[in-house]
Order: structure tokens, then sequence, then C-alpha cells
């Protein structure tokens, strides 16, 4: 088959996995209780990003998680600190930043560094604004969509697409 030809099948595969298995998502996570969705298609972006690797998929899951629990203990901190709320923020960030990253690091086996970062960044977006008092299941949401979004958006998609692949020949 032509590099041309492959290159254009490779695309329209990958296009249609994108159409039809975050949508599904998208349209399902409500029902299951989980109003953060949209996060399964970051955390999937991050799972392409490092090139489709299943064998990191694991690591990279562990590292959201973390984020996500990141994320509760900032707001927590900041909560609990009696400074403007710049200097709480910039001292959390400092601190929690620097032990993500050398926790992480140490424990590079079962921890991806980039999804720590990323699924902190991601709680703090949806956490930051609220209390504590006020999260409910939401960290546990959160979470939860991180995991889909590796596992069934990012490894979902990329098994449907070589699926297809292989009926096409390619």
């Amino acid at each position: 088959m032509e590099a041309k030809k492959e290159k254009r099948i490779r695309m329209l595969t990958l296009a249609f996995g994108i159409a039809l298995m975050p949508p599904v998502w998208a349209v399902l996570s409500p029902y299951i209780g989980i109003s953060t969705g949209a996060v399964a298609l970051i955390c999937a972006g991050l799972y392409v990003a490092n090139g489709n690797q299943r064998k990191d998929a694991f690591k990279i899951t562990v590292g959201f998680l973390c984020g996500d629990v990141w994320a509760v203990l900032a707001v927590w901190i900041m909560e609990a600190m009696p400074f403007h709320p710049n200097v709480e923020l910039y001292c959390t960030l400092f601190v929690l930043g620097g032990l993500a990253v050398i926790i992480g690091e140490s424990f590079s086996r079962f921890i991806f560094v980039p999804s720590w970062l990323c699924g902190w960044a991601i709680g703090l977006t949806i956490l930051g604004p609220m209390k504590v008092q006020d999260f409910g299941t939401l960290p546990i949401q959160i979470g939860a969509a991180m995991a889909a979004g590796v596992v069934y958006v990012g490894i979902g998609v990329d098994v449907f697409q070589k699926m297809l692949l292989k009926k096409f020949g390619v």
C-alpha cells in the first residue's frame, strides 16, 4: 500500500475512533455519578502524547491519581494557612510541586511524574475555587474520570483503531 493512502487510512480510522468512543463516555459518565467526564479527554491526551504505550498506562494512571490527591491536599493546606492568598498559593505550589517530582522520580517504576503534575493541575482547576467541606465525591469522580481517560479513551481508541487498520490490511 502506498504511504499516502496508508497515512489517510490511519487518519480516518483514528478520527472514527475519536468520534465514536469519547462521546459514549461523555453521555454515560453522568449516569454513573461522574460529573467531571471531560477530565477523561485531557488524561487521554497525555496518554496519547506519551506514544500510546500500554506498558506505561498503569504508572500514568497512578500519576493522575496522585495529582488528584495532591489537589485535595493543596486546597486543604491553603485553607489552613493564615497568609495572603497569593503567598499561600506560591508556598503550597512550591513545596508540593517539589515533593511531587522528588517522590514521583523516586518511584518512577510506578508513577509517571508528568501525569502527576497534570492531574494536580486538573484537580486544582476543579477543586481550587471550593472549600474542602464542599468537595463531596468530586475527588473520587475526578479520579474515576482520569482512569477512564487512560483506559477507556486512551487504550480503547488505540485498540479500536488497530482493529480497524487490520480490517483494512494496514
